[in-house]
């Protein structure tokens, strides 16, 4: 199992070794990978790096050249990540529900299914669902010199909760 600090898409360590096909996708087969969705694992999103109920699916890591990480978090009503930076970025695809985000001393943006964000490198940012609503997204980075996040502090309470978040089209 690889450290949480090794692969932190959503920071927690791989849950599953790589499958023999995956391993020669990987290697410059011919091989397509595929995970099927019976096999991915659900792990719970460590209370260090989130406040409330998330769960991580579908962790992966691509092999060197690539940079890829990624997985499906899933946030229940009023959970959230801890504040944190990607150092290459990152990109949200939101399948389902209602969500918030921000970025350090900036307004607090609202989001729903089939929207996708932008997070830029190296600038603190938090993300979650509402207090009332669900949400789940795709999350994809990149890793730079093995490291594809930095977590910092949890948003607090009065943090998540403050001023009411920038929706529709005033959000652009």
């Amino acid at each position: 199992m690889l450290k949480a600090t090794m692969f932190l898409m959503v920071m927690v360590p791989m849950v599953a070794p790589l499958t023999m096909s995956a391993a020669l996708a990987q290697k410059g087969s011919n091989t397509m990978e595929i995970n099927r969705k019976a096999d991915q694992k659900t792990v719970e999103g460590p209370e260090e790096y989130f406040t409330g109920k998330a769960t991580i699916t579908g962790q992966f890591q691509r092999e060197t050249p690539s940079r890829v990480t990624g997985a499906i978090v899933h946030f229940e009503p009023g959970a959230r990540t801890a504040w944190h930076s990607h150092p290459l970025g990152q990109t949200l695809i939101v399948t389902e529900g209602v969500g918030w985000t921000q970025l350090e001393n900036g307004p607090k943006y609202e989001f729903q299914a089939g929207d996708v964000m932008w997070c830029p490198p190296e600038h603190k940012h938090w993300h979650g669902a509402t207090p009332h609503e669900a949400m789940t997204h795709i999350a994809i980075q990149e890793t730079k010199d093995g490291k594809n996040v930095t977590w910092m502090e949890k948003v607090t309470d009065e943090e998540y909760l403050a001023g009411e978040p920038v929706t529709g089209k005033e959000a652009d």
